[in-house]
């Protein structure tokens, strides 16, 4: 995630209504019927550095799923409508599933049958080749790949896939690799108005001097190009069929699937076919095996979680790629082996978070009363547990490399809060009896669970004014630099495994800006100077340790937030669905491995 309020926040959102959307995350993918224990373990199995493979990791075919048969269609129940088709303007997670069947990209992550992720080149023969200590990329294109139409894909398509980044109307999508291009977060002047009007970026900043060889030229060392490239905002574009705006109701596709021709219906749902100009041989990630996705829009979570915990008729060759087991029916699953065994789980890379406005709250103690009082099993509970989510101690999820245990606050012994603590804390400042605005929205798990903050607060010694804010625009609201709010929700979840995506965009003061996503408004030289040299830090383990060491400093020494939970889910499929696994890049099943079983 990055400035300039990405859509991670907008995914974040949902994260505190009816569940997390994410897009990435990344821990290992979970096994169908996985326990609770067994996501927790795969988590810390996958902390381990994804590698980024060569030549030879990358070539295809991907490796058969095992007992997967050919045919058949897969109906999909789905809460939302997709907000976007072109895959520049895509970065929600329920997008970033759907863009694993439609789109390629330089490079996507391999999670192969044993469960182990490895980036891998995609339409490019490896991850990349870094040179120039981390400031020069090259990538060399595979044979035989091509776009739905037969058009082979060249070193153009993924010039101009790039370039049309930084046209105006995109605007919804990841600029990680323009604000690295352009050295600046203000990058679209880079390249005014995107390639439209014969404008290039200068062979110095991108230069394809073939039709097969893109290299990418950067100011600063960037070491996490290959997770970046990976992400579906890279997705590969055909220059030729770019229609601008209204690409986002028809894009070309690259993948094994296609969209069926008049399908998409806003509401309703949208098809999917095979793509008869994929070839497997170029691909060591996805299958193709079932013939069609018939995607049905509108489906609650309730609704969807009852039709498949009953898998009669067509819910037996049914799934949801990203509404999970709602949290009323978490029992059940968890409770009968029958459903339980058609689940999968796991993390999702998001930490929920409550915001101290440090602009207003500017004596730390206040802030310590806060966060020991602050009863985060009450707001874990609202999202189900255990398959909703665990109690958090750190900004940084346990699917991160560099992750550890740690709890400064005492959240795990005292989950509903240390009341007597915190009116200690109080009182020694002088503050009792503080007036303190506490902002959540209206949906229904924050409306719930605020009774219980509120209560909490109040006997801390605070006097507490609760302001309700509507779902829709609460990001908006809290978003503004001159809120006057002391205390509110959000939640925040990597891009890729890495701290890079997290930190920077939350804590970097120099980043506050109205729709910013440094929701607490916090700006310390000190931690701005140390995101500046982290960043540019290309050994990625030494990278992933100091990054939690800096997020651990500024929990404890500044504490702008209070962590509450790590976001989890569950999810059910269809007894004649197989071949159903959780992907955590992805955060949701894979359906580039599913099949009808016969």
């Amino acid at each position: 995630m990055s400035n300039v309020r990405m859509r991670r926040a907008q995914a974040a959102i949902v994260a505190l209504t009816a569940g997390a959307l994410a897009l990435t995350a990344c821990s290992a993918g979970a096994k169908p019927g996985a326990s609770d224990d067994d996501a927790r373990r795969n988590a810390e199995k996958q902390r381990a550095q994804i590698t980024f493979g060569d030549a030879a990791a990358s070539k295809g075919p991907a490796e058969p799923v095992p007992g997967a048969t050919p045919g058949g269609t897969i109906t999909v129940y789905q809460r939302d409508t997709y907000a976007h088709l072109d895959p520049a303007q895509q970065y929600v997670s329920d997008m970033g599933t759907l863009s694993t069947l439609l789109t390629r990209r330089l490079t996507t992550y391999h999670l192969d049958n044993k469960g182990k992720y490895t980036v891998v080149g995609d339409l490019a023969t490896d991850s990349g080749q870094k040179s120039d200590g981390g400031k020069t990329w090259t990538y060399k294109l595979k044979d035989g790949i091509k776009f739905e139409d037969g058009k082979p894909i060249t070193s153009a398509d993924i010039r101009h896939t790039v370039e049309r980044t930084f046209a105006n109307f995109i605007s919804s999508g990841p600029t990680y690799l323009q604000r690295w291009l352009a050295d600046s977060n203000d990058y679209r002047k880079l390249l005014k108005g995107g390639p439209y009007d014969g404008k290039h970026l200068p062979a110095s900043v991108l230069d394809t001097p073939d039709d097969k060889t893109i290299v990418f030229h950067f100011k600063k060392p960037v070491g996490d190009l290959p997770y970046a490239l990976a992400m579906t905002g890279y997705g590969a574009v055909e220059k030729a069929k770019d229609t601008k705006e209204k690409y986002d109701r028809a894009p070309v596709s690259s993948g094994p699937y296609k969209i069926q021709p008049g399908s998409f219906k806003n509401g309703k749902g949208i098809t999917l076919v095979k793509n008869t100009n994929w070839d497997p041989k170029t691909d060591i990630s996805r299958h193709q095996y079932v013939d069609k996705f018939d995607i049905q829009f509108s489906v609650s979570y309730p609704q969807s979680t009852q039709r498949l915990m009953a898998d009669n008729a067509d819910n037996q060759t049914a799934v949801s790629f990203n509404n999970q087991v709602d949290a009323s029916s978490m029992l059940q699953v968890a409770n009968d082996p029958k459903i339980k065994a058609r689940s999968t789980s796991g993390y999702q890379p998001y930490v929920g978070v409550m915001n101290f406005n440090m602009r207003r709250l500017k004596d730390k103690r206040v802030r310590e009363a806060i966060a020991y009082a602050m009863p985060t099993q009450a707001i874990l509970d609202q999202y189900g547990t255990p398959g909703g989510g665990e109690l958090a101690g750190s900004y940084i999820s346990p699917t991160l490399t560099g992750f550890k245990e740690i709890d400064p606050y005492g959240k795990m012994k005292k989950p509903m809060g240390d009341i007597e603590k915190a009116k200690k804390i109080l009182k020694a400042a002088g503050k009792t009896g503080m007036k303190l605005t506490y902002a959540h929205n209206t949906a229904t798990e924050p409306a719930k669970y605020s009774v219980a903050v509120v209560d909490n607060l109040k006997k801390a010694g605070f006097n507490v004014q609760n302001k309700e804010l509507p779902p829709d625009t609460y990001y908006d609201i809290i978003g503004k630099t001159d809120n006057k709010f002391d205390v509110y929700p959000s939640a925040w979840g990597a891009d890729w495994p890495s701290s890079l995506t997290v930190l920077p965009p939350v804590y970097d003061g120099r980043q506050i800006q109205d729709g910013g996503t440094n929701y607490s408004l916090y700006n310390s030289p000190e931690t701005n100077k140390e995101i500046d040299r982290i960043s540019e830090e290309t050994d990625q383990k030494k990278a992933a340790d100091d990054w939690f060491a800096l997020g651990e400093k500024i929990l404890k020494d500044d504490l702008p937030q209070i962590p509450t939970f790590y976001y989890k889910q569950i999810q059910l499929h269809g007894s004649k669905v197989g071949g159903v696994v959780n992907n955590d890049i992805i955060s949701s099943v894979d359906p580039t491995k599913m099949y009808v079983k016969k």
